[in-house]
């Protein structure tokens, strides 16, 4: 072993975050053959665990839990829970923490994205988040007890809640600033079918809707209308957690996130960032994206531990990819449409089936699919190849998008 091998292999490696991407991270160095000091460390005290059944199965009591199935000692990872991070030193190679620095030769940020609040509502009672499994945990006797739930935001978490309420047999409104669901994800001619989707299921949906402020069991909206609520739950969006490394030196996007390279460094030495909390730069999309999904999370951690090891990593740049299930769909979107110039439908979007496809000087670059699972897995492989399209044929909906091609 040469000794520039032997020391990449005795260096401590920190990460901070024991969600997907802080526990991928660690798991990868280890499947790659990584055998210095390991430590991940989670603000929670709980074992690490999985984010999107929390919206699903949890909430609805179908599981305990979604701790990751993952042998952390026997990896020789260690854990350390239940710890606050407060900062960094990168000259000084320190984190600080409430419990006393932590040394590292190489650090991961990995702290994921946490929820944005809703002004005013700090400490009234009755108001939840929809982030943690302790928030699950406060929500589930909430809809056990079947309150009207007042929902604020629908966006995708606001969705996926309203559809678990109503699953559960809360009378449910859902509040939203704009014009139409998921406004600020899809563009409007793609988001207005989906209104429909909420009244189908039993839901009220209001849009135009501002919460002027929350009182005990009730929201009053900035028209003076007021919306009774047993409990009231906030998904307005999500930022990146970074507030800790304002005073770090590292660099910091428009958003707060922290800005990386296409191998996912930071502008520290020895520092990496990953997953919810980190943007990078798309040579596909020719811009840099911030992407707040699990399967960024997933995926971004290979090119982390690959680059820690000293493998050369190819540039990260994935196809983002996500999934949501709602009113009784299952809903799926991989690419990014902002830079397409062609909208093409597939198929009825009142109907039960049905896709839109983004192509960008004749290529493919981003599909929304509902219940066409098909579409979305053939779309990806699509978009990753920048393959040319059809239009015409990609209109028709009964043949298969890799039938579509040029």
């Amino acid at each position: 072993m040469s000794e520039q091998t032997e020391t990449r292999e005795t260096r401590r490696v920190v990460v901070v975050g024991a969600g997907m991407a802080g526990v991928q991270t660690a798991v990868v160095l280890r499947e790659k053959g990584f055998t210095g000091p390991v430590t991940l460390i989670g603000a929670e005290p709980h074992q690490p665990y999985d984010r999107p059944p929390l919206s699903k199965a949890v909430l609805l009591g179908k599981a305990e839990g979604s701790a990751f199935d993952v042998d952390f000692e026997a990896l020789g990872i260690e854990l350390r829970l239940g710890r606050e991070v407060l900062g960094v030193r990168p000259g000084d190679h320190e984190l600080d923490t409430a419990t006393g620095p932590v040394p590292y030769d190489v650090l991961v940020l990995a702290t994921g994205a946490e929820p944005i609040r809703l002004p005013g509502a700090e400490g009234v009672p009755g108001v939840h988040l929809l982030r943690t499994l302790d928030d699950a945990e406060r929500l589930r006797p909430v809809l056990a007890r079947q309150h009207d739930i007042v929902v604020v935001g629908a966006g995708w978490i606001g969705a996926e809640f309203a559809t678990a309420a109503r699953e559960a047999g809360c009378a449910v409104t859902v509040v939203e600033a704009a014009d139409r669901p998921l406004a600020g994800a899809l563009p409007a001619e793609v988001a207005a079918p989906m209104a429909a989707w909420y009244a189908n299921s039993g839901a009220v949906l209001r849009t135009h809707a501002r919460v002027e402020r929350v009182e005990d069991g009730t929201v009053v909206l900035d028209d003076g209308s007021r919306v009774s609520a047993g409990a009231v739950v906030v998904g307005i969006g999500a930022r990146p957690a970074t507030a800790w490394l304002k005073d770090s030196g590292i660099e910091l996007g428009t958003y707060g996130e922290v800005v990386a390279d296409d191998h996912l460094r930071t502008s520290a030495p020895d520092v990496h960032a990953v997953g919810d909390c980190a943007s990078f730069p798309s040579g596909r999309y020719g811009e840099r994206l911030l992407v707040h999904h699990w399967d960024n999370a997933l995926q971004g951690p290979r090119t982390v531990a690959a680059d820690i090891i000293g493998e050369s990593p190819e540039p990260y740049d994935p196809v983002p990819y996500f999934w949501s299930e709602q009113f009784g769909r299952f809903v799926q979107y991989a690419g990014h449409h902002a830079s397409a110039d062609t909208t093409v439908w597939r198929g009825d979007p009142t109907g039960a089936a049905w896709s839109v496809c983004w192509l960008r000087e004749g290529r493919l670059v981003a599909l929304l699919a509902v219940g066409r699972p098909r579409d979305l897995a053939q779309g990806r492989r699509l978009i990753e190849a920048g393959t040319a399209m059809d239009p015409e044929l990609l209109a028709d909906p009964s043949r298969p998008l890799k039938g579509a091609t040029a």
